[in-house]
């Protein structure tokens, strides 16, 4: 039976007064990918802010392999093995790939080798090739690479992953596609936000729907395939 690695349980989150997570639960098995799906304003980011520590949930659970994180400071929560890709890549752009890498390295959680620079260059030769650029100099396809290496070099035991293909043209989404595939193939977990639902359907394990800060569907992604009123209903037309 797969282990759980991430456990979300009836959180509510709020920012001020205005309360945008109502009981949101769903749970990550180990080396399974999760798709967290969802209209704009739906409370994606807001979920995976929450997971982060970046916001601090008024109600509920949040653990990872058993253990409670939820409210711990986003710096406690990586180095216990919850790392990000985020929304916007977001790395230091007046340092180096290399530097970029350095500054997020961490020991793996369970020993063992885990992730180093060399290992995040022969997932991204191109990175490899860049080494000594400046980040904020790449174009968007290898900030994007950046950005996922980066969060691999906190060797995760759960990688949560906010819209890695916004904004990249379709060679370079199937790219990331690939990259993604990749990584659970190897056994990582992983929760996935994205608005392009055919990536995610075409990579995902299981799919939670949340609409208004609402769980409004938990399944596998074979059942939202074989059931367009699903899609129809939450997410509109793909």
């Amino acid at each position: 039976m797969a282990t759980e690695a991430l456990d979300v349980s009836a959180i509510d989150a709020y920012y001020g007064d205005s309360h945008v997570l109502h009981a949101v639960s769903f749970a990550l098995k180990g080396g399974r990918l999760l798709g967290l799906l969802g209209r704009n304003g739906a409370g994606k980011t807001t979920c995976m802010a929450t997971i982060m520590g970046f916001l601090k949930p008024r109600r509920g659970a949040i653990s990872l392999y058993g253990e409670d994180v939820a409210g711990l400071a986003p710096d406690v929560i990586a180095r216990k093995g919850i790392c990000l890709v985020p929304q916007g890549r977001r790395m230091f752009r007046t340092l180096t790939v290399r530097e970029n890498l350095m500054v997020a390295k961490q020991a793996r959680k369970n020993g063992g080798s885990g992730w180093s620079i060399d290992r995040v260059f022969q997932l991204f030769p191109r990175l490899a090739e860049r080494h000594a650029q400046l980040a904020g100099s790449l174009s968007g396809g290898e900030q994007q690479m950046l950005a996922i290496g980066r969060a691999l070099m906190g060797n995760p035991r759960v990688l949560l992953m906010d819209e890695p293909s916004e904004g990249l043209a379709p060679q370079l989404v199937a790219e990331v596609g690939r990259t993604i595939a990749q990584l659970k193939a190897e056994g990582q977990s992983i929760v996935l936000v994205e608005q392009n639902i055919k990536l995610t359907l075409d990579l995902a394990d299981d799919v939670v729907i949340i609409n208004t800060g609402r769980v409004v569907f938990r399944g596998t992604a074979d059942q939202i395939k074989l059931d367009d009123a699903i899609v129809s209903q939450h997410l509109g037309v793909f």
